[in-house]
């Protein structure tokens, strides 16, 4: 299941990783962890941020996708579930089909 994160980092637990050094290992270990299928950052309300998308086993994995982010940047993280273009015109094909 494919899942869109969004990613918003705490500034000050952020601004400490950077002056000490360890953004850029802790960044790559967790996107290489991950596997995203895409990656961006980007600013928003003058906050660090990211988009990650990503492909979920089930709901059990949440945890384990959430909770480095929250205990290395003290983060807000929201889920999305989210559909590539087939994905949506298979779910549409679905509507009005009795199970």
């Amino acid at each position: 299941m494919r899942a869109l994160l969004e990613i918003e980092l705490d500034t000050a637990t952020t601004n400490k990783a950077i002056a000490d050094g360890t953004i850029l290992t802790t960044f790559e270990r967790l996107m290489a962890d991950l596997k995203p299928e895409a990656a961006y950052a980007f600013a928003r309300n003058g906050r660090r941020c990211q988009i990650v998308v990503v492909d979920i086993a089930d709901e059990a994995a949440l945890p384990s996708i959430c909770e480095p982010f929250w205990l290395e940047f003290n983060a807000s993280i929201d889920v999305h579930i989210c559909m590539n273009p087939a994905e949506l015109r298979e779910g549409l094909g679905r509507l009005g089909r009795t199970s």
